[in-house]
């Protein structure tokens, strides 16, 4: 490849989204690598969407400060970017002597952080916000909030598009080369010239990070596994109830709303090598089902829909064995780098701000141009199923594929497919199209509209059968015919 880029981002989940969004502020040529077909198809997408308040970090930590800074911003973030948000609050209930230590000990670290508003209050209060809730008391974050992590990190990767930013999926790096003042960054496909690096590569962080050429970090996966719940059940509870930290300040498995209705259990979490192994367990299931009764009163068979699993990028201590804070650093041995190593939770919250540092750490080294037609607005897909009666027959009568409904179980548009499918990114899975429209994502997850949506495809870009993708390279819906 010719051209030459001023920055290129490796890792395209929500924190290389926002630095390539940030970045794209300025007068810059600059370029995106994401190993997978979109983004958001790992740690960025399985999570429990929750923007975090910033009660359990250390003081002082790059944690704390960019988790914080980004609650704090984003009612604004979600408007700019029209990311389905809302601010609920959370409850972190405790049941005896120990719990209430752990909850006065984190109130008064959120306090030290800044967090506003938080407060212990007793069983009567539990209740009266959220009568869901198990728990005889309980520490309240009224800063806390849902929100949808798959539009989230689209919305910022189609923002950075938008302004400018070349996106190159399924390009997987596997070698990066200094050569005088230029690296070059090879992948399975092609290789790209740049000036500066980003490492954003999340669970392959560390050894990007020894690509170009800073040893020694060292990467643990610490797997969690969800239950899903039908919305039946969504209607019970009010805001994410979690239980009282533990001596190392994490959370064990807890019940959180999304912002579409359902309810997530979970996460557990567990130390594991594969990073790539997102298998539901027997036994995890199963432990999910007795520590989420006790934070969510509704945790019943009936309301199961499905399981998932995601794995946070943790930066263990090789000594200790202890996770450690975020890394985003410059470094004198790799020059023209920035490096960020062990994002994980809150990285959905931290995105922004991290990547505002990381555009600072640029600043340093180089002058930075404004650029005057950045445009920080990025308008979703519009949610017929959301509209009025009113409102819904104006549209049909604009467009006929309103009124054609896909998937019946989230009342999703074959308008809506059909814009998908025709996204910024040029994202073209099945899965892209799931994430960005919750197609699929309802009580029969795809039984009746899975088969419709890949016949979308295939007309909207002129595929055959046998070149539709659910996910990942090889992931073919079809491999032929069975009769004709």
């Amino acid at each position: 490849m010719k051209q030459v880029y001023d920055v290129l981002i490796i890792g395209a989940g929500v924190v290389g989204s926002a630095i390539a969004r940030e970045f794209s502020r300025y007068i810059l040529k600059i370029g995106v690598l994401e190993k997978e077909l979109d983004v958001c198809y790992e740690t960025s997408g399985r999570n429990s969407g929750v923007l975090h308040g910033g009660f359990t970090y250390k003081p002082g930590s790059l944690r704390a400060e960019c988790s914080v800074e980004g609650n704090a911003e984003f009612d604004k973030v979600a408007e700019e970017l029209d990311v389905p948000f809302k601010r609920t609050g959370k409850v972190v209930v405790g049941f005896d002597k120990k719990d209430r230590e752990s909850l006065l000990k984190y109130k008064a670290i959120g306090e030290e952080n800044g967090v506003p508003g938080l407060e212990i209050i007793d069983k009567a209060r539990l209740q009266e916000l959220d009568p869901s809730a198990g728990g005889e008391f309980a520490m309240y974050s009224p800063t806390t909030g849902i929100l949808n992590p798959f539009i989230y990190n689209v919305a910022l990767a189609e923002n950075a598009k938008e302004n400018g930013v070349d996106f190159y999926f399924d390009n997987e790096v596997i070698a990066i080369e200094r050569d005088n003042d230029l690296y070059r960054v090879v992948t399975k496909k092609a290789v790209y010239q740049t000036r500066w690096v980003v490492n954003s590569a999340g669970l392959n962080s560390a050894k990007i990070s020894s690509m170009l050429g800073i040893n020694g970090y060292i990467i643990g996966g610490f797997k969690g596994e969800y239950f899903i719940l039908d919305k039946k059940a969504g209607q019970f509870i009010n805001m994410p109830v979690y239980p009282a930290p533990g001596p190392t300040g994490g959370f064990a498995t807890h019940a959180t709303p999304t912002v579409d209705g359902n309810v997530l259990i979970g996460p557990d979490s567990v130390l594991v090598d594969d990073l790539v192994d997102y298998g539901a367990t027997v036994s995890a299931m199963a432990g999910l089902i007795a520590d989420g009764s006790k934070m969510f009163k509704h945790v019943k068979p009936e309301y199961f829909i499905r399981n998932f699993s995601g794995i946070r990028p943790k930066r263990i201590d090789k000594e200790t064995g202890k996770a450690l804070d975020f890394v985003l650093e410059v470094r004198d041995e790799a020059p023209n780098t920035i490096n960020l190593v062990g994002i994980e939770s809150p990285g959905l919250t931290s995105a922004l701000p991290l990547a505002r540092r990381a555009v600072k750490m640029f600043s340093e080294k180089e002058p930075l141009v404004p650029n005057e037609n950045f445009y920080p607005k990025r308008k979703g897909i519009l949610c017929f199923a959301k509209q009025t009666d009113e409102m819904k027959k104006t549209l049909i009568e604009k467009d006929p594929n309103y009124g054609e409904i896909i998937c019946r179980c989230e009342m999703v548009t074959k308008a809506e497919i059909i814009e998908a499918v025709h996204n910024s990114l040029g994202v073209c899975t099945v899965m892209g199209i799931k994430n960005r429209t919750r197609a699929m994502m309802g009580r029969c997850q795809g039984g009746y509209c899975e088969t419709r949506i890949v016949e979308i495809i295939k007309q909207e870009l002129n595929k055959t059968t046998e070149q539709v993708l659910y996910k990942k390279s090889g992931s073919n819906m079809f491999t032929g015919t069975v009769r004709k």
